[in-house]
């Protein structure tokens, strides 16, 4: 068997299968959920790229014209965290931004994917949360998004990979994002302007996507940074990310030491 999900993906559909298959026998060896540590769905990506003002409600209270193309920047794999590990917030800023995001997983290669075939190369879908230095990503030279957006544990995802299969449509899916149960974010997956099929084509232009690639869709409205006056994550908070039919990603939120 495949050590990780990511290789589970790379097996194909008779992986998958087998999997399913082992997991009913009677000697398969089961753990309660309750007592496990929850990791990323995707543990070791070789790819988690995020899409940047998707949402039309969350470019106009950006004040930003709503794009031609999608505004792609990329996070590394050491930002990410699974469902109840921690958010760490960085000495070095002081204005840590959450961000609700639903996010797609790749389940088989592909460069040049068309629209029409695009949910082929679809695994499924999870849960995230871009969580966002402002201070890094708007005030820094030139305005440093990928800098801003990857620091440690700054990619929360999960807990599950839900398989495309269970979601008919994955543009008609309330997303809310609630800050020590406060609701901050709350629209629907029907408000973004490049969907699943116009960002998998857009994206395998430039890069071949592989099993178990990320990509985070973009945000809805309701960040801290566009409040007023803004609101930032601090210690001692707890983020939950919710997805219709996909699950609720909570993480704490630490300072750094």
């Amino acid at each position: 068997m495949p050590g990780n999900v990511r290789q589970l993906l790379e097996g194909g559909p008779d992986m998958l299968k087998a999997v399913a298959d082992l997991s009913s026998r009677a000697k398969a060896v089961k753990h309660p959920v309750s007592a496990a540590k929850w990791h990323a769905p995707i543990v070791d990506p070789h790819k988690i790229i995020c899409v940047g003002l998707n949402y039309k409600d969350h470019a106009a209270e950006s004040g930003s014209p709503i794009p031609k193309d999608p505004v792609l920047f990329s996070k590394y794999s050491t930002a990410l965290i699974g469902h109840g590990q921690a958010i760490v917030l960085p000495k070095v800023s002081q204005e840590v931004d959450y961000e609700a995001e639903f996010v797609i997983v790749i389940g088989k290669k592909g460069r040049h994917i068309t629209k029409k075939n695009a949910l082929d190369h679809v695994a499924g879908y999870s849960v995230g949360h871009d969580v966002s230095a402002r201070d890094w990503q708007l005030k820094k030279d030139g305005k440093q998004w990928m800098v801003g957006k990857t620091f440690d544990t700054f990619a929360p995802v999960g807990p599950y990979l839900v398989t495309r299969d269970e979601v008919p449509d994955p543009h008609a899916l309330r997303i809310c994002l609630r800050l020590n149960g406060q609701t901050m974010q709350d629209s629907n997956t029907k408000q973004m302007i490049f969907g699943v099929e116009d960002l998998l084509a857009y994206i395998s232009q430039v890069v071949t996507l592989e099993p178990g690639d990320l990509i985070y869709t973009g945000t809805p409205p309701g960040v801290g940074v566009a409040r007023k006056p803004p609101v930032y994550m601090k210690d001692g908070d707890v983020a939950e990310v919710e997805i219709e039919g996909l699950g609720i990603l909570r993480n704490p939120v630490v300072q750094e030491k």
